[in-house]
């Protein structure tokens, strides 16, 4: 397994998790509305996370992964008004707003170190 495969393979994960959980989100208007964003944040940083790894700087990585931790935050906050307006049980969200929640600490940890050795 190459260098970031597996942090890679995780947002995949959280994206197809986050596919799934928007599928049964009630019809209602804000279920739609909220199904419509989350899919679109939650969805979007295993896309950003592969062309950081395609970057054709540190500072194009650092920006790229930047873009990634930002929909990452967001998504996490869809789920916490998921959770709050208890349109899903919040057992049902446990795990996916803590996977959500590594995904973001990770993300910045790595931005935080490319940022450090671009400094040396």
């Amino acid at each position: 397994m190459a260098k970031g495969d597996d942090i890679g393979e995780r947002l995949l994960s959280f994206a197809v998790r986050v596919v799934k959980l928007c599928a049964h989100l009630p019809k209602t208007q804000a279920g739609k509305h909220i199904a419509d964003q989350l899919l679109r944040s939650g969805t979007a940083p295993a896309a950003h996370y592969a062309e950081a790894r395609g970057a054709e700087s540190t500072r194009d990585f650092i920006h790229k992964l930047g873009i990634c931790l930002k929909e990452l935050n967001e998504s996490e906050i869809w789920l916490k008004i998921i959770t709050r307006s208890e349109m899903l049980p919040e057992n049902q969200l446990h795990t996916i707003s803590t996977e959500c929640n590594e995904l973001c600490r990770i993300i910045n940890a790595s931005i935080r170190t490319t940022r450090a050795r671009q400094k040396r």
